[in-house]
């Protein structure tokens, strides 16, 4: 393989590669944020500071986990909030860090509570040496409506909040979105005007993962009470994702500057992020499950892919897939894809019979002789459910039919 330059340039700092720590419990002092940087980490965003009259007490205990079947970590639930160490320790950590590392990027993430503490943490973070700033406007697990999410869904708040940080800074900065929100436009365009110069996006996703069924409380369970927070992990994927393409497709922000969050666990979830419109990438939930090693992973992963597309330079990724996902009534309606059985694959199990007909078309029947499925064209509106609940990959894409009294040519078809 040919080794590939994996910097990138964002918000006009170089990282010497995407991937950083998010701010969260992964990077929540110096020796860990040390440890990320010698793994191979190219940046770190330092867990959240905040002001000095601000204490953090935290509950015990304060994780739960999201299951499903043999899969043992889907999703995650977190009640921590922000840093816990006083505000003197940790800016001591950013300036001792960034003396360790100067090649390395450090970012530093605050959070507070009204416009003068917005620029006094600023102009702290800056003396302490840090490259760049993210606002934090989106925890959802804050004891203070004065600060969190609760701040994150008010344009209006969160512009007056990017004017008082930059009042006390000129680093490059990034307000950090919730998705606890119908559309994020609003609050990533106010950030904008009032001074941000980039967007993180997603934080994580108000919650309750599970509930205890004996004792009728959610967890985890804190003297006999639960409440919702954070949930993060694989399972928000997709939510991540939707929300950046958002904001890349509205015209307003089509050169919008992001770094990309939630549910980032292998090279190919790095890719996707990328290629909807994410220049730098955050990781927590993945660390916390199999430590900072993923980064040889993540690392390789993605320059593999990028000798496979011929691609020199990380930035000529960012964004491909943006102009390919377009609104649901702008789609082509007229054809229909038929699936293909490859019967040496085929397991013989039934799924595709059964979820056609319970959850869909009732366009399969079962050869009981020879223990397959038989397709019904007729029938078939080419969902690809029987493709997606097949354990052993014999169902895919096949044949593509014309829906009556439409034009298009089936040479004209993209799949």
């Amino acid at each position: 393989m040919v080794k590939k330059d994996l910097s990138i340039t964002f918000l006009g700092v170089k990282f010497p590669n995407p991937f950083c720590l998010s701010s969260s419990p992964v990077g929540n002092c110096y020796d860990m944020c040390k440890k990320a940087y010698q793994s191979g980490w190219g940046g770190v965003v330092f867990k959240t500071i905040g002001p000095k009259h601000y204490l953090i007490d935290e509950v015990s205990p304060r994780f739960d986990k999201l299951n499903k079947e043999s899969t043992p970590f889907v999703g995650f639930k977190n009640m921590e909030q922000i840093a816990e160490h006083s505000l003197e320790e940790n800016l001591a950590d950013l300036k001792r860090l960034k003396a360790e590392f100067p090649d390395k990027v450090l970012i530093a993430s605050i959070m507070g509570s009204n416009e003068e503490d917005w620029t006094e943490l600023a102009r702290l973070v800056t003396l302490a040496g840090a490259d760049m700033i993210e606002m934090n406007l989106s925890c959802p697990q804050m004891t203070s409506h004065a600060m969190g999410s609760d701040v994150g869904t008010n344009p209006e708040l969160c512009r007056r909040y990017c004017i008082a940080v930059k009042k006390g800074s000129s680093l490059p900065m990034m307000a950090k979105m919730t998705p606890n929100i119908t559309d994020m436009v609003p609050v990533a365009i106010a950030c904008l005007e009032g001074g941000a110069d980039g967007i993180s996006a997603i934080n994580t996703i108000k919650s309750i993962c599970n509930i205890d069924l004996d004792k009728c409380v959610g967890l985890p369970i804190i003297d006999g009470k639960s409440a919702i927070s954070g949930y993060s992990g694989k399972a928000i994927k997709p939510v991540a994702l939707r929300f950046i393409q958002q904001m890349r497709a509205d015209p307003r922000l089509a050169n919008l500057e992001i770094s990309g969050i939630g549910g980032i666990e292998t090279w190919m979830d790095a890719v996707e992020f990328i290629l909807v419109g994410a220049s730098t990438l955050q990781v927590t939930t993945a660390i916390m499950q199999y430590g900072y090693r993923i980064i040889d992973d993540l690392t390789n992963g993605l320059m593999h892919y990028m000798n496979k597309k011929g691609v020199e330079h990380l930035s000529d990724l960012v964004g491909l897939a943006n102009k390919n996902i377009i609104p649901a009534e702008e789609l082509n309606r007229d054809y229909i894809v038929h699936p293909a059985l490859d019967k040496d694959k085929c397991v013989h199990c039934g799924r595709c019979y059964i979820s056609c007909y319970d959850g869909a078309h009732q366009a399969i029947s079962w050869d009981k002789d020879n223990r397959l499925p038989v397709f019904d064209e007729n029938k078939c509106v080419g969902c690809l459910l029987c493709g997606h609940v097949c354990p052993s990959g014999a169902i895919s894409l096949g044949e593509i039919t014309i829906k009556p009294h439409r034009q298009t040519k089936i040479a004209d078809i993209k799949l």
